[in-house]
């Protein structure tokens, strides 16, 4: 016979868990709901935990409620925007998770250019509203990521040297703090609290509402994609690292070693072959940056240019098919002053070991209106550095769990000697490489510092953030 045995964190669970739902209007959705399992996944499926209920919020009233709660029972916490970070950090064991996934409004100004977007929306959706208007704000690469969690860590993206990370586009946030305040944080009103939310992350409070900058860009944009020969990877590195220096900040340009995706676009015979893969999206008019895009095409022996005019909703969704939800990942990154020889011979042989096709090591760079921000404007503390690369592991089958994570982290060691010494903090492995020092710099104590004025007690300081 089985019996089941109450215990004492059982009786506190159910107390602040009937708490919750005698005071918030959206679902709460404990152990013994049908929909639990789905409400506790999230995108990266190396990420199974079992909290203790998930607090679907309906708007800003129910995360009041919520915080309100958090801080009367103390329960572990966690944030969900989008779900998407690689983290995992949406969801805790046994804790309460802030859920705002259904928070998704999003109004445009096409006169002020600006736009306010509720923390569960994702960047497709963001995106579909402003290109009505031929408006942009600059996001990622995925358009299944979470605004909320892209923006809080800083925002790399394929416009940050023509218009900045997506932080720096920030007018205002609104954002609950742990005392169960509904706070307006902006240059004007607890500018302390706008800085840190400028990069800084989590552990700040609940961010509700985001108050966008927007420009014009679209409905067309020039999108390079040149894919050269495995063998050229190093004389194509040095070539595209020259170009570099000489394209405008309307670009910014990528490179990365890569194995060709299954694109139907792309010739079968050439699925899964490793590649050099060099891209670029121009953030002005569509002919002219045909143009300025075209020398991406000359830096070695193409093997395909699908360089051309696409719908800019198109490019930010073109790579959605191949970072599926459910897969499993394991990012890290550097920030590096340079690409020079060394690195690009470091780089080379730890893609020797990339242990699969979907696997990639890519460098992003930085500069331009990212470096025009000045370096203690906001908590980002990475203005200076020219360029990041990550090692990014994506698979599917648990077996390959170790060899996979092993691949990243030898990779990132191997690289650690030419870096700055900073990691982004949305590309920090499971969170196991999340250190102050690195993530935020110098910023680090002043953080710290304003944390401990709005979350005193500590109630949201260790949430595991808003993804």
């Amino acid at each position: 016979m089985t019996t089941t045995q109450t215990t004492a964190a059982d009786i506190r669970e159910r107390t602040w868990v009937q708490a919750l739902r005698a005071t918030m209007t959206g679902d709460v959705i404990d152990r013994s709901d049908a929909r639990y399992d789905e409400a506790r996944r999230v995108w990266n499926g190396m990420i199974d935990r079992y909290p203790g209920a998930v607090a679907r919020c309906a708007d800003t009233a129910d995360v009041v409620a919520a915080v309100e709660v958090a801080r009367a029972h103390r329960p572990a916490v966690s944030i969900r925007g989008g779900g998407h970070q690689v983290a995992g950090s949406a969801v805790c064991d046994d804790g309460l998770v802030l859920d705002l996934s259904t928070m998704t409004g999003i109004h445009v100004d096409a006169h002020t250019r600006t736009a306010r977007v509720g923390a569960g929306a994702r960047w497709a959706e963001l995106n579909r509203a402003t290109q009505r208007y031929g408006l942009v704000t600059p996001g990622g690469e995925v358009s299944e990521t979470g605004v909320a969690g892209l923006t809080l860590g800083g925002g790399l993206g394929a416009l940050q040297r023509a218009f900045g990370l997506s932080c720096d586009s920030l007018r205002s946030v609104e954002i609950v703090t742990a005392d169960g305040t509904v706070r307006r944080a902006s240059t004007q009103h607890h500018p302390d609290l706008f800085w840190a939310v400028r990069g800084g992350g989590r552990g700040l409070g609940v961010v509700t509402e985001f108050e966008f900058d927007l420009y014009p860009l679209g409905p067309q944009v020039a999108n390079a994609l040149v894919l050269y020969p495995y063998e050229e990877a190093r004389s194509v590195l040095a070539a595209w690292r020259t170009l570099v220096d000489r394209l405008p900040d309307t670009v910014s340009p990528e490179f990365a070693l890569w194995s060709v995706p299954p694109d139907p676009e792309i010739p079968a015979e050439m699925h899964g072959t490793p590649v050099v893969l060099v891209a670029g999206l121009y953030a002005g008019d569509a002919q002219e940056g045909l143009d300025v895009l075209a020398p991406m095409a000359r830096l070695g022996t193409p093997l395909l240019d699908a360089t051309g005019i696409v719908d800019y909703t198109a490019s930010q969704s073109g790579l959605d098919a191949l970072f599926p939800a459910g897969g499993r990942y394991y990012f890290t990154s550097h920030f590096l002053d340079d690409v020079d020889d060394a690195v690009a011979a470091a780089l080379v042989a730890a893609d020797a070991d990339r242990p699969n096709p979907e696997s990639l090591i890519i460098i992003r760079t930085l500069g331009g209106a990212v470096a025009r921000v000045g370096a203690g404007d906001s908590a980002f503390a990475h203005r200076r550095a020219r360029f990041n690369v990550s090692f990014d592991a994506g698979w599917s089958d648990p077996a390959l769990d170790g060899t996979a994570i092993g691949w990243a982290r030898s990779g990132w060691a191997a690289l650690r000697p030419f870096a700055t010494g900073g990691v982004y903090v949305n590309f920090a492995g499971l969170g196991e490489d999340i250190d102050r020092a690195a993530t935020y710099g110098r910023h680090a104590a002043r953080l710290t510092e304003i944390q401990r004025i709005y979350d005193p007690d500590r109630i949201l300081v260790e949430a595991a953030g808003c993804p």
